[in-house]
């Protein structure tokens, strides 16, 4: 017969070491703050407050504080550095021991120990997560991670058999971070080079690999790096795919999508939407010629792909190199037919395109594709739908296309621009 009390002192013995695990991470928390001292960031202040979050849950006893707990590991990835990284690993450690089978956990471990270069072990843990959570968009992006570190090491193996006689060092490097072992694996080229010369095929295969390796090191791979054929175009080309059509940009107000214009929008012949939309063939029209979106927050290449059917994709955003990393994470292949390049990432200010001073970078999506297309002046008809109302557009960008409007509709919520 069982013993009831055996089991209720298993219970607490499980419960007092959960709740010591959630101590050490709130304890790794304290370590890190008192560090920082006198050099508070935006960044800082978002881990204060999601450490701030966890504490609180702690002392709530119905309260569960792994989602808490979760979160700071994910704000001490944001606020970065070798600190900020370390607080990540170590919030993620206690994190899979309080839940072995957190999916969030494991990837959060497999990142941070990715950020600190310590990729054999961060490839350890995407497997697991990969393991745990099946297939879906989020799983895609592991998988693509777990392919460039795989590559990685396949680059340092090959690397090494092509002199067997000093390969050793290299084969060493295996499983060391990545800031170790690619300046080890650079002495190595070099010294092969001017060792044997670059008329020897090994020596130019070995500068291949190692040039392979280090673009692995600065970004992920990508499966399909031509996108399924989508093509790039610039300033001109997207004149060119404009010009002569006629043109509504479409609010996501929900006054839109609870209306009957579907079918005068989808008459248009080029449908631009802006940012998270949806679509409903009575209220907003089914048909997207062109979507805008614009990258915000601290890592916009983290947000979810963008795999909603458009002829023409246009991401703005700034600095470049944000961009180039989000256009390469997020883009999906076939997704889209044309895809704006770097030339067009930042319209209202590059002194290239309109080059206008005043208008911050909070500006909105949709904003900024009307200015970008009145400046090309290629559309006989260029009207928005749903932009009536305040708050759909910032005062002063209101106040722009008001001044500039030739005509406004209310019963069709339509203001014209041509």
């Amino acid at each position: 017969m069982a013993n009831p009390l055996a089991g209720l002192f298993t219970a607490r013995q499980k419960e007092a070491a959960r709740r010591e695990l959630y101590a050490r991470g709130l304890r790794l928390c304290g370590e890190y703050l008192a560090s920082r001292g006198e050099r508070p960031t935006v960044r800082d202040t978002r881990l204060t407050q999601a450490i701030g979050v966890l504490a609180g849950s702690l002392g709530a006893p119905s309260a569960d504080p792994f989602d808490a707990l979760l979160q700071v590991g994910v704000r001490a990835l944001e606020a970065g550095g070798d600190d900020g990284l370390a607080l990540a690993l170590g919030v993620a450690e206690t994190s899979t021991e309080i839940r072995q089978r957190s999916r969030g956990a494991w990837r959060l471990r497999g990142r941070a120990l990715d950020g600190l270069g310590r990729g054999d072990e961060a490839l350890e843990c995407y497997e697991r997560h990969l393991t745990l959570l099946g297939d879906s968009e989020v799983a895609e992006e592991v998988a693509r991670r777990i392919d460039t570190l795989r590559r990685r090491r396949a680059c340092l193996e090959q690397a090494a058999a092509l002199f067997p006689d000093s390969g050793a060092a290299l084969r060493e490097l295996i499983g060391k971070p990545a800031p170790v072992a690619a300046p080890e694996f650079a002495a190595h080229a070099q010294a092969r080079v001017a060792e044997h010369g670059m008329g020897d095929p090994a020596v130019r295969r070995l500068l291949e690999l190692y040039g392979t390796y280090r673009r692995l090191v600065e970004r992920s791979g990508m499966s399909d790096p031509l996108l399924g054929g989508s093509t790039p175009v610039g300033v001109g080309g997207l004149r060119g795919l404009v010009a002569g059509r006629t043109v509504c940009l479409v609010s996501n107000a929900p006054e839109v999508a609870g209306s009957a214009l579907g079918a005068e929008i989808d008459r248009y012949d080029l449908v631009v939407r802006c940012d998270s939309f949806r679509t409903d063939a009575r209220g907003t029209g089914e048909r997207t010629g062109l979507h805008a979106v614009s990258l915000r927050g601290d890592a916009p290449w983290d947000g979810p792909r963008w795999t909603r059917r458009a002829g023409i994709r246009l991401v703005f955003g700034d600095p470049a190199g944000a961009w180039r990393r989000a256009t390469r994470q997020r883009l999906a292949p076939g997704a889209q037919e044309h895809i704006g390049d770097a030339s067009l990432r930042r319209p209202l200010s590059d002194p290239a395109l309109l080059g206008e001073d005043g208008w911050d970078p909070g500006t909105t999506t949709a904003f900024t594709v009307l200015r970008l297309l009145d400046f090309l002046d290629a559309c006989p008809r260029l009207d928005l739908i749903g932009f009536d109302k305040p708050g759909r557009l910032r005062p002063k960008e209101a106040e722009w296309v008001m001044d500039r409007a030739t005509h406004v509709d209310d019963s069709k919520m339509r203001i014209a621009l041509r």
